[in-house]
């Protein structure tokens, strides 16, 4: 028996769902506030955020917030499970893996590749999630990304890569690496890249809308 489509048949509605959603931005938010370079390697997935307090003129109106309050992050990352992504996560609980401390560490090295940052001006907060709550670990970073619109996300793309590897260098350098130049896997990359001129115009933009 053929029915009519109704599209308020297939609409999920949860009031409990944004209240979790909620809950866990508000710990997220209490977490406390640590050097992006993290010396002891600590176990878990989850999401971080990044937080800038140096000097550049660039990102001045960001290092203003947080030199009182760490309430702007300027990129905001997961770090999930292995296999995550094809749904082969592992199932021993009691296996140790170590996911987000990884993912800062990596973090800390494409900053101290750079010229023109410095790694004492960044700071991180981080929640981990693990077991049945790294379900979240997507849900819970696009929500922060949402809210937050930090510039290394919403505008100077990028920071994030992961070097395309032998064979792929032919795609653009990305926004952030040619304002922050220095990666040596990103300076191989020979494709068409938007100029300078172009991507300081658009942080501009981002500034006069955030």
């Amino acid at each position: 028996m053929e029915r009519q489509f109704e599209r308020g048949e297939h609409v999920y509605k949860s009031s409990t769902f944004d209240e979790i959603i909620k809950d866990t931005i508000r710990f997220f938010n209490g977490t406390p506030v640590l050097d992006l370079a993290i010396e002891d390697r600590f176990h878990g997935t989850g999401v971080y955020a990044i937080y800038y307090i140096g000097n550049s003129e660039r990102y001045k109106e960001i290092a203003e917030k947080n030199r009182t309050e760490f309430s702007l992050p300027i990129y905001v990352g997961k770090a999930v499970p292995r296999g995550w992504r094809q749904a082969r996560l592992e199932n021993e609980s009691n296996k140790k893996t170590y996911e987000l401390s990884g993912r800062l560490n990596e973090h800390t090295r494409s900053i101290n590749q750079v010229s023109n940052l410095e790694i004492k001006d960044f700071t991180c907060r981080f929640m981990i999630l693990e077991e049945n709550t790294s379900s979240l670990i997507g849900t819970v970073e696009a929500a922060l990304i949402r809210y937050y619109k930090p510039i290394w996300n919403a505008q100077l793309d990028g920071f994030g890569n992961h070097d395309p590897g032998k064979g792929r260098y032919n795609q653009a350098k990305s926004d952030w690496d040619v304002i922050h130049s220095g990666r040596p896997w990103a300076d191989k990359c020979k494709g068409d890249s938007n100029s300078i001129d172009k991507i300081k115009e658009n942080i501009v933009q981002y500034f006069s809308k955030n």
